[in-house]
C-alpha cells in the first residue's frame, strides 16, 4: 500500500508536526508533501522520508513568510500529484485536506482546526494584520471559505484532535468527525519532590492566547508568574508587568521541563483548539488553571488535576487564582500523572491505525455473490404465449 502524508507546511516543531512525526512512526515508507518545507527546522525523524514542496517552495523568502501567499496555497496544494496512493492522511490547519487523491484512494483527514483565519479567528487576524492584509482580506476570504467547503468533500473520514474542533468541523463542513486527541510525548516529563513558588505561562506570545490576562493578573497580585514563549505581543507583555512578571523568551526543552514541574501551576488563559502544554504540565504532575473552553475540556478534571474558569478576564483569572491556593494542598501530583498518561503517542497511534483500517475496509468493494448474479439476469424460463380462443363454440353448443 503506498501511502502519502500531506502536512499543511513543514518550517518548525510544534503539535501539528509531532503528528506527522506519529504518522511517521506508523508509515515509515510514506511519502511526505507539504507547500513549503524547512528541512533544516524540522526533525531527523520527518527527513528521512521523501518530502516533496509545492511550488511556493520557489518564490524568494518562503520559508520565513509562507503566510503572506495564502491566496496561492490552494493552487498550489492541488499542483501536489498524489493520484498514485492508495492511502492519503492530510494534517489540516492550514490547506492541506485540499490535496485531490485518485478515486481508489482512501483520505483519511486529521483536522488540528478548520483554517482559522477565514472561519472563527477572521476578525482578529484581520484586525491584527498589516495594511495591505486588512485591504484583501474581504476580498480573498469568501474564495477560500467556499474552496475550504467543498474541498471536505474530498475527504473519506474526519479525524478531529478535540471536541471543540469537532463541533467547528460539523459547523462549517457539514461532516461528522471522530475526536481523538493530539500525541504528547508524556514519557518526557516526570514530577519532582520539591516544586517553587512560580506560577508559570508557556507557548507563543500572540494575541488569542490571552497572556496579557495572567500578566495584569499576576501584576495585580503580586505573585511570581514566569512567561516563556516569544512573539508578536511581547513588547506590549513587557509593557504591562509590574516586577512579580519574569520573561524566559524562547528556552531549551531541559529548561522548560524543569519549569513545568517546579511551578505551582500552569495558567492557560486563552482558548486552544487542544493545548498540548497543559497535558505536559499535568504528565510533570503540575495542576492546570485554565479558561473553561476549547480543548482544555478534553484535558483538565476539575478539582482532580486543575481549575477551569468561565469569565475570560482578569478579575476571572484572580478568582481562579485564590480558589486554587484556597484547595493547592488537594491535588495530587501522582493522579495528575497517570492522568496525562492518556494522552501518549503509543495511544495515538493505535487508535489511529484504528480509524484508519476500519475506513479503509467500510470502502473495499464486496465481492458480488452468485445469488445477486442470478437475480440480475432476465428469467431462463421459457415463456408460455397466453392464446384466448374465441367463445363461439360454447354457444354453438358445442
Amino acid at each position: 500500500m503506498r501511502v502519502a502524508i500531506v502536512h499543511y507546511w513543514l518550517v518548525s516543531m510544534r503539535g501539528g508536526e509531532k503528528v506527522v512525526e506519529a504518522l511517521c512512526d506508523m508509515y515509515p515508507d510514506a511519502d511526505i508533501f507539504t507547500l513549503v518545507y524547512d528541512e533544516k527546522r524540522v526533525s531527523e525523524k520527518i527527513r528521512r522520508h521523501r518530502v516533496t514542496p509545492s511550488f511556493l517552495q520557489k518564490i524568494p523568502g518562503a520559508k520565513r513568510h509562507y503566510q503572506s501567499l495564502l491566496p496561492l496555497m490552494p493552487f498550489a496544494l492541488e499542483s501536489l500529484d498524489v493520484s498514485g496512493y492508495d492511502l492519503v492522511i492530510s494534517s489540516e490547519s492550514g490547506p492541506a485536506k485540499g490535496i485531490t487523491p485518485g478515486p481508489q484512494a482512501t483520505h483519511v483527514c486529521y483536522c488540528h482546526s478548520p483554517m482559522r483565519y477565514v472561519w472563527d479567528h477572521y476578525h482578529f487576524y484581520r484586525a491584527n494584520a498589516g495594511l495591505a492584509a486588512r485591504l484583501l482580506m474581504p476580498w480573498i476570504a469568501p474564495a477560500l471559505r467556499t474552496w475550504d467547503v467543498t474541498t471536505a468533500a474530498r475527504v473519506d473520514a474526519f479525524v478531529a484532535n478535540s471536541r471543540h474542533v469537532a463541533d467547528r468541523i460539523g459547523k462549517y463542513y457539514r461532516r461528522r468527525a471522530t475526536v481523538l486527541n493530539p500525541p504528547v510525548s508524556v514519557d518526557d516529563f516526570a514530577p519532582v519532590s520539591d516544586p517553587g513558588d512560580h506560577y508559570l505561562v508557556a507557548g507563543q506570545l500572540v494575541g488569542y492566547k490571552r497572556v496579557d490576562l495572567a500578566v495584569r493578573a499576576f501584576t495585580r497580585m503580586d505573585r511570581k508568574l514566569v512567561v516563556i514563549g516569544e512573539g508578536p505581543e511581547m513588547a506590549t507583555l513587557k509593557r504591562l508587568a509590574g516586577p512579580s512578571v519574569t520573561f524566559l523568551g524562547r528556552t531549551p526543552f531541559p529548561q522548560l521541563k524543569d519549569m513545568l514541574a517546579r511551578c505551582r501551576a500552569l495558567i492557560f488563559p486563552g482558548t486552544e483548539d487542544f493545548g498540548i502544554v497543559p497535558v505536559e504540565a499535568m504528565a510533570s504532575g503540575r495542576p492546570v488553571i485554565a479558561h473553561a473552553s476549547g480543548g482544555v475540556l478534553d484535558s483538565v478534571v476539575p478539582d482532580q488535576t486543575g481549575l477551569l474558569f468561565d469569565e475570560q478576564s482578569e478579575a476571572g483569572l484572580i478568582d481562579a487564582v485564590r480558589r486554587f491556593e484556597a484547595m493547592e494542598g488537594t491535588f495530587h501530583p501522582e493522579i495528575i500523572r497517570q492522568h496525562a498518561q492518556q494522552f501518549s503517542d503509543t495511544h495515538f497511534r493505535q487508535r489511529m491505525q484504528q480509524i484508519i483500517d476500519d475506513e479503509i475496509a467500510r470502502r473495499k468493494p464486496m465481492p458480488v455473490s452468485l445469488s445477486q448474479t442470478v437475480r440480475r439476469q432476465p428469467s431462463l424460463r421459457p415463456r408460455v404465449a397466453r392464446v384466448k380462443l374465441p367463445d363461439t363454440h360454447l354457444r354453438n353448443g358445442a
